[in-house]
């Protein structure tokens, strides 16, 4: 699971985007988020996989006194692992950047910070949800998604946070 705080890039002098979100604003960058967040997912996964390859082979060279090593393989895998590291932490950031935070990546689960009845809680969206249908409170996390309903409109609200 990838959990960090969003993030405006540091190379951004302006931030247009909200640090707090109204469900209007975070639903309105779905669409945007679907893709680099699916690929995320693909990522991740390819990296797990090519590391219990790597381990794998590490596993093989040591049970066989390291007599029997493809360098050329080892170091291709190595260079593979690395590339797809920083691809991954580039779709990550490009995803953070809007200011919503990756709460998992296995499920696909975003968090986007708002206020309601004065106090920061989570709009919570899972892809494959075709709309922020739930919140929660920020030390409830997914388990404690409750539906949102005509009381959370009406008493939420978006605003750029101090920084």
């Amino acid at each position: 699971m990838i959990t960090s705080p969003g993030a405006t890039p540091p190379d951004s002098q302006e931030n247009t985007v909200p640090k707090y979100f109204t469900i209007w604003e975070a639903e309105d960058l779905l669409e945007q988020l679907s893709e680099p967040l699916r690929q995320a997912i693909t990522q991740r996964a390819e990296l797990s996989a090519l590391e219990s390859r790597i381990q794998e082979e590490a596993r093989r060279v040591f049970l066989s006194g390291g007599a029997v090593v493809n360098q050329a393989e080892a170091v291709r895998l190595r260079l593979r692992r690395d590339a797809l590291t920083r691809s991954l932490q580039e779709t990550v950031q490009q995803v953070q950047q809007h200011g919503c935070l990756i709460k998992d990546l296995d499920i696909g689960l975003l968090d986007f910070p708002t206020l309601y009845q004065g106090r920061e809680v989570y709009l919570c969206w899972k892809l494959g949800e075709e709309s922020i249908q739930y919140w929660h409170e920020v030390e409830d996390g997914f388990r404690g998604r409750q539906p949102v309903d005509a009381d959370f409109l009406a008493h939420h609200s978006g605003s750029a946070r101090a920084s």
